[in-house]
């Protein structure tokens, strides 16, 4: 399997990135590049720096997450922002869950090894699914659950999608950081391709970030998959 790494970075971040890169080497993939998109005075193997005016519009990373699309030469593609680094082992879960994808997720944790947001429901989209509306609704799926991609989203900081996909369906570049781009985008690949999850892979932030989701309960599980059933068998 071949990657592409895109790093985006609003600049004065060497230090991590070289961090970052360093987990992509330690992968011994036999075939990769790295594309920085940004401010970035990194000079390592297999990496390619594309400068990015930030002044044009401050925090445009839908622009910068397209160019790495546009310039990606191999067909899996990996975003990230510049903040996560890969755990060992994780090229090696990718060649066990195998190529057969079009957009996928791994397993991210906090630097204390804490859950982050990575496989789970949309924001609120729980309450389509059955489940009463209250101030906990946002949740964190079992990495085996893998029916509810049509009601899930992808955090902008990590996901793994196919070339093909992306040309497909852009970053919308009306959105900046912060405006729920990754909402947005995954509202409209959802209801074409299906989400998986590779559990077998797993990244790690370098800094801690509250993932607001929190775990579904067994019971709230048992009740949105009850729902879900019957909603597909009045489908």
């Amino acid at each position: 399997m071949n990657f592409t790494f895109g790093i985006i970075t609003g600049g004065n971040n060497e230090g991590i990135i070289n961090q970052m890169i360093d987990s992509i080497e330690n992968q011994h993939i036999p075939n990769y590049e790295i594309i920085i998109v940004g401010t970035c005075y990194v000079h390592r193997a297999n990496t390619t720096v594309i400068p990015f005016y930030e002044a044009y519009k401050p925090m445009w990373i839908t622009k910068k997450k397209n160019i790495i699309t546009d310039n990606a030469k191999y067909e899996n593609i990996v975003y990230l922002h510049d903040y996560i680094v890969f755990c060992d082992g994780w090229y090696e879960g990718f060649l066990q869950y195998g190529n057969n994808f079009d957009l996928c997720m791994n397993k991210i944790v906090n630097p204390d090894g804490s859950r982050f947001r990575d496989w789970h429901l949309g924001w609120g989209e729980a309450t389509k699914l059955g489940l009463p509306h209250h101030e906990v609704y946002n949740y964190l799926l079992p990495y085996d659950e893998g029916r509810f991609s049509k009601y899930m989203y992808f955090s902008g900081s990590y996901w793994v999608a196919k070339k093909h996909v992306m040309i497909e369906f852009p970053l919308n570049e009306d959105h900046v950081w912060g405006s729920a781009e990754d909402i947005e985008w995954s509202n409209r690949v959802r209801e074409k391709y299906t989400f998986k999850m590779n559990a077998n892979s797993m990244v790690k932030l370098l800094k801690y970030k509250d993932p607001v989701f929190h775990p579904i309960t067994e019971w709230e599980l048992e009740c949105i998959r009850s729902n879900y059933e019957r909603m597909m068998g009045n489908s």
